[in-house]
């Protein structure tokens, strides 16, 4: 039987999990000389803690972005709280624990959380492996960042205690806890990461080819129409002891300008000074625009070679305009745990974070980040006004993938999985000699073919290729040369058959051209290595073959010749149309129009138009607002850094917007005077006035209105002592006959000549309780004569003043 004392022991250190006040208060009066031992003994506590609890609640939720079901070794996931409307949380506790692991050790623990919002969360006092609330209040969501173990951890429980006043929710299983198993690779896949030691023998070569698939279609939010771009890519294979980039890092200088600019030359110049350490550079062309059907422009590729020393490969590239947002590879491992090299990786990217530059969208304006943030992924939960946001918190759709395929290895080979036919190669030529150092700054038409060998005989020559320096962007950056030299000797005086052909193998046969009857197909290969000693490849590149899809055609079926040869192409540079026909051999037996197609017309891409990439500066901040009231227009500028004479660019240099600042002032709006009133006095001294009305109030702070009443002595004789009581009784009688007429005027109202009018209205109410106001009453037309004209015929109304005495 429990007693009182071990109830409310066990109560008290489940609330450790609303607040680290509690689990202070529970440490130093249960076991207070743990409080200076290890936090492990202390976390282990909280988790065999237990108590009655709530199961089965669907209030609260534990989610992991994306809502993966397994997790990639050091990899950054956004691991949310959410609390469903109108339920609301007070504390918690968020722990990742190796599953079947009791957590009274630090390595029970599985990765290590980050903390967003320092006034949300904050790490537990006493179990540092743990997240709680910095201050107990009403909540209904919380989030950190949840970096993934390393390869070899296993399972992992992500588990989440909800306290709502005194109730706790722990769940073991349900929508509080979730698992997460570290991925699991297919053979020929990359190794789990990172492989520190490589075990392969030999080398293999490479081909990465980048897709990009950010477009306005698949990502329509704020997408830039005029100037979205990938630019240049630039990466390398190298050693473990080098990093390119990594989440959770800081991006270089080299990263910075690729981030922010585009530019790939510090990169490159940060990679050739780590020496051994990197095989290869990887280079591959900027791509105007982001994206464009394959049958229009082929997906860049770049190849690489790996060794057991520099079996990783990183690369990235900047998808612009953005403020620093990339795509890429970090320290992808090409070498696999049964000693070999993987045969092909496919990975989806999303966006990372270079934390250079505090922009949320596309072309937010320059705001550099001070200080500088860590790389970190995208989320679609990082602002309302970033393309990618999503409320709900789902993945970002990925905006390019990449493949990396092994295309030959080269030495002896220490797996135990056979080679393919595509393995088996004489040779992989040096490295160096087929990198491209050209700067992209430096803009050339392609290569020439190499000229033949000056030595007929088997003494060795030389042979030469030419290319032309179209366009200098940067005159800081040198161009290299334009012209290219390597030895060779005359026809068949080669170690090896020089003037062989290396060939792909034949793509598989496109469909036929007929859909009844006779028709062709065709399928094609590339040449994968040109003959050393610079002759011409003859091996066929194209064979075509007849077809004949279903024999036994129905009556309206018809038969037609194959295709005609292309056309010539309709642009002499960049896209055009082309076209071909084919003739109708034998129309449809039941005389029926033939339906099959006689014309066909696609796209065709000749070399690239001698156009000349702007290079702009940043966009500048907005101008002030044209107007210092009301609706304006601002401005803002950029400028051309590409030398004028290298050709015109077509990029706009100046922006305009509407901007709206607070309403202008209106100032008050009066009426004229009206005449100056009768004397109020017979005799002696008095007063008359005049007044004016308000047509228009003042708004936003305008000029306020002025006075509507003035009045001025008046003096018209001297009253006679003797006489001054009788002519005071003779003024109020006139004045007492003047209203009877009006009076009467009124009540016979239908006596106005032409008309019956209505008796006068009611005078309104005062316009102003002091400082004189104005009063008015309107006569109606009730009836019209037909006798009557209109202008005697019409509504009449009276003014008074009112309430004229001082405010």
């Amino acid at each position: 039987m429990m007693t009182v004392t071990g109830l409310h022991s066990r109560v008290t250190l489940l609330l450790c999990f609303i607040s680290t006040a509690a689990c202070n208060t529970f440490a130093f009066t249960e076991e207070p000389s743990e409080r200076a031992g290890k936090a492990d003994g202390y976390c282990s506590r909280i988790i065999r803690a237990q108590s009655n609890r709530k199961e089965g609640n669907n209030e609260f939720r534990l989610r992991v972005e994306g809502d993966p079901e397994s997790y990639q070794p050091g990899s950054t996931y956004r691991v949310t709280v959410i609390a469903s409307s109108p339920s609301y949380f007070r504390g918690f506790t968020l722990i990742a624990l190796k599953e079947g692991a009791e957590g009274d050790k630090d390595e029970d623990y599985a990765g290590n959380f980050q903390i967003i919002d320092e006034e949300e969360t904050q790490f537990m006092t006493n179990c540092p492996p743990a997240v709680t609330e910095s201050t107990p209040r009403r909540r209904t969501s919380i989030q950190v960042f949840w970096t993934a173990p390393p390869s070899g951890s296993g399972c992992v429980m992500l588990k989440v205690s909800i306290v709502q006043k005194r109730i706790i929710y722990f769940q073991d299983e349900g929508s509080l806890t979730k698992r997460m198993c570290e991925k699991e690779f297919a053979y020929g896949d990359v190794t789990d990461k990172p492989l520190l030691d490589c075990c392969a023998c030999g080398t293999a070569k490479y081909r990465v080819t980048f897709y990009g698939n950010w477009s306005e279609k698949i990502h329509p939010k704020d997408y830039p129409r005029r100037a979205n771009h990938w630019s240049a890519i630039i990466g390398a294979s190298h050693s473990k002891n080098y990093v390119l980039w990594e989440y959770g890092g800081f991006a270089s200088e080299g990263v910075k300008q690729v981030a922010e600019l585009g530019s790939p030359v510090k990169m490159e110049e940060e990679i050739r000074q780590k020496g051994d350490e990197v095989l290869t550079v990887i280079k591959m062309k900027a791509q105007w625009p982001a994206w464009q059907p394959l049958n229009v422009r082929a997906a860049p590729s770049a190849e690489f070679s790996v060794d057991r020393t520099r079996h990783l490969m990183s690369f990235l590239t900047m998808l612009g305009p953005s403020p620093d947002w990339n795509v890429g590879l970090s320290a992808e491992d090409l070498c696999t745990k049964e000693c070999g090299w993987a045969q092909k990786v496919v990975q989806d990217l999303i966006p990372w974070d270079a934390g250079t530059d505090s922009g949320v969208t596309y072309e937010s304006p320059n705001k550099p980040t001070a200080p500088q943030d860590k790389i970190r992924p995208l989320t679609s939960l990082d602002h309302p006004q970033s393309p990618f946001y999503d409320p709900e918190g789902g993945a970002i759709t990925p905006v390019a993938r990449v493949v990396v395929e092994r295309i030959a290895r080269k030495g002896e080979q220490c797996n135990i999985v056979p080679d393919n036919v595509d393995d088996i190669v004489a040779d992989i030529a040096q490295e160096e000699k087929e990198e491209d150092d050209t700067p992209e700054t430096c803009i050339y038409s392609n290569w020439s073919p190499w000229s033949a060998c000056s030595s007929a005989t088997c003494e060795k020559g030389k042979r030469m290729r030419q290319r032309m320096l179209k366009a200098q962007l940067d005159l800081s950056v040198p161009c290299p040369h334009t012209q290219d030299f390597e030895p060779c000797m005359g026809p068949g005086c080669s170690d090896e058959d020089a003037s062989t052909c290396m060939m792909s193998e034949w793509i598989t046969w496109s469909p036929c051209s007929a859909s009844c009857g006779m028709g062709a197909r065709s399928r094609e290969r590339y040449v994968k290595q040109f003959p050393e000693d610079g002759s011409v490849c003859t091996l066929p590149t194209e064979e075509t073959e007849n077809c004949v899809v279903n024999e036994e055609c129905s009556p309206s079926s018809c038969l037609v010749t194959e295709w005609g040869e292309w056309d010539v192409c309709s642009a002499t540079c960049g896209l055009g149309m082309k076209r071909r026909e084919r003739m109708v051999k034998m129309p449809p037996a039941d005389g029926s129009i033939c339906g099959a197609e006689v014309l066909e017309v696609e796209k065709c891409m000749m070399p690239e138009c001698h156009t000349i990439p702007c290079m702009l500066t940043p966009w500048s901040d907005w101008s002030d607002c044209s107007v210092t009231c009301g609706k304006g227009l601002r401005t803002r500028q950029r400028m051309l850094k590409s030398p004028v004479e290298l050709g015109e660019c077509t990029e706009e240099l100046e922006q305009v917007e509407k901007c709206m600042l607070p309403e202008c002032p209106i100032d008050c709006v009066m009426s004229e005077w009206t005449e100056w009133s009768e004397c109020n006095k017979s005799c002696g001294k008095g007063h008359t006035i005049r007044t004016r009305m308000v047509k228009l109030e003042p708004q936003f702070g305008g000029d306020p209105c002025p006075e509507t009443i003035q009045r001025k002595k008046c003096k018209i004789r001297k009253c006679n002592r003797g006489q001054a009581s009788s002519d005071e009784k003779k003024r109020r009688k006139e004045q007492r006959e003047k209203r009877r007429s009006k009076q009467g005027r009124a009540d016979v109202a239908s006596e106005h000549p032409g008309c019956k009018m209505r008796p006068w209205s009611s005078w309104t109410e005062c316009t102003k309780l002091c400082g004189g106001g104005i009063q008015e009453r309107l006569m109606m037309v009730k009836q019209r004569f037909k006798t009557a004209q209109l202008s005697s015929c019409k509504e009449r109304k009276e003014i008074r003043a009112c309430n004229v005495h001082p405010c």
